[in-house]
């Protein structure tokens, strides 16, 4: 490993596997979370040498492949660190954004058990979409400008700050489906109403109207141990359902790695400009940000600015990310997880080949997706896998349990080779109540193509 892997337990309590200089040989880990996401950190944890036993809560199918699969009420910290306990986890990697926004890194921390996510006070970035827009206002940070409202009337009034199109976003976590760009002043009116009336849940208490930025998205990925921060790398989503993104906003339909819009130039940028200042800032505020930040970027003729921060791994970009993952991740996380643990850390390693994935969803999301559809899966390669989402096991049977069911993966040598092989997947699945995009990756393959003429 290249980095040291620090255990909590004493030596009297240290399992055999490790050494009396109290290194670990190999750690028991326990993932939590049951989505395309998880399943894709699964795998790649697993293959891991510093890997012993990787339990996993609730999981999927796809994830009892790779783990343990363990009965938990995650929202119950005391019910986790007990199991911690009596397993001896060694490092808790969480997922998903809820866990994270309920707090549920700071109680591990307290109780001294090694976790890979931000506490509760930094995962406000993900969390409050007005607390990022303080931050990036306190540490200079580029982005939109904006205005945050508590009340409908105000926000109501407050559209006359702003020209079409509006962006009107819920304050709070709404799945990554919280943000609406009106064309019109009567579609942003519509959308306040909504967010206010109950349509985004708590989500929606509280709304931030931004002004609308133009030019091209990108996802871009850095790890931080609340000091040191090193870039993970860059991917683009696709968030509309319809293809030439069209239709409602997902929770994602489709990714590629890398995004070479995000030039080394503009990575260099991105990284002097927003991820270090952010860092910087949350630890000088006393909310030390350790785990994975994850930048949705927009590319402005001015260029790189913020549009959003997530405090986890994307979905499906994370599958996209492990696909071309070369370092181990074990130890990246676990040197996350610990103060000052990426201090001299090497660059991450990432394949030259590019990945892409698409979502195959169930008829009718991301409105109420179809349960219950029978799922067939054909055997892989060592170029396609196919990462589990809202699947479930019905005696034997693979069926879906969720919008998004399966994320189909490959690598290639460009977008377009990728692509041709991820359809090609997509094709031998069987699954007649499930839809996906045709177009995943469209942005980069006309430049591949116009790059060839």
């Amino acid at each position: 490993s290249a980095f040291a892997l620090s255990p909590r337990r004493s030596s009297a309590n240290r399992r055999p596997g490790s050494s009396s200089k109290g290194e670990f040989s190999a750690m028991n880990i326990l993932l939590i979370g049951s989505g395309g996401r998880e399943h894709a950190l699964a795998w790649k944890l697993a293959q891991s040498p510093l890997c012993d036993t990787l339990y996993a809560t609730p999981g999927n199918p796809g994830i009892a492949q790779a783990a343990t699969l363990i009965p938990l009420d995650v929202s119950d910290h005391g019910a986790v660190i007990t199991f911690c306990d009596e397993n001896d986890v060694d490092l808790v990697v969480i997922g998903p954004e809820g866990p994270l926004v309920d707090g549920l890194a700071s109680s591990l921390r307290i109780a001294e058990i090694a976790v890979f996510g931000p506490d509760r006070e930094a995962a406000q970035l993900e969390g409050s979409k007005a607390f990022t827009k303080e931050v990036c206002r306190s540490a200079a940070i580029p982005t939109a400008a904006y205005e945050h409202y508590d009340t409908k009337a105000a926000a109501l009034a407050g559209l006359a700050g702003f020209t079409a199109p509006y962006v009107i976003k819920a304050d709070g976590l709404a799945a990554g489906k919280g943000v609406i760009i009106a064309e019109t002043q009567a579609e942003a009116e519509a959308a306040i109403e909504d967010m206010f009336g109950g349509g985004f849940g708590d989500a929606g208490a509280s709304v931030v109207i931004e002004e609308f930025m133009t030019g091209e998205e990108v996802s871009f990925f850095a790890i931080s141990d609340g000091t040191n921060v090193i870039p993970f790398g860059s991917a683009q989503d696709h968030k509309r359902v319809g293809e030439g993104d069209t239709g409602p906003n997902t929770g994602g339909m489709g990714a590629y790695s890398p995004a070479r819009v995000l030039t080394p130039e503009l990575e260099a940028r991105v990284m002097k400009e927003i991820i270090e200042p952010t860092v910087a800032h949350m630890a000088q505020k006393e909310m030390p940000y350790q785990g994975v930040l994850f930048a949705g970027l927009m590319l402005t003729e001015t260029g790189p600015k913020l549009i959003e921060y997530n405090c986890r791994f994307g979905d499906p970009e994370c599958q996209v990310l492990m696909t071309r993952l070369d370092s181990d991740l074990v130890s990246l996380l676990h040197a996350a997880s610990q103060e000052n643990g990426l201090a001299g850390a090497a660059p991450v390693k990432l394949s030259d080949d590019t990945a892409l994935t698409v979502v195959m969803a169930a008829n009718g999301y991301p409105g109420t997706p179809e349960k219950g559809g029978a799922i067939s899966l054909p055997a892989t390669d060592g170029a396609t896998k196919i990462f589990h989402a809202g699947t479930a096991d019905q005696g034997g049977a693979l069926v879906a349990n969720g919008g998004r069911v399966l994320t189909v993966t490959a690598r290639g040598k460009s977008v377009t080779e990728a692509q041709v092989r991820a359809y090609a997947c997509v094709d031998a699945v069987a699954f007649p109540s499930g839809f996906c995009r045709r177009d995943i990756g469209w942005r980069e393959v006309a430049r591949e193509q116009a790059e060839r003429r």
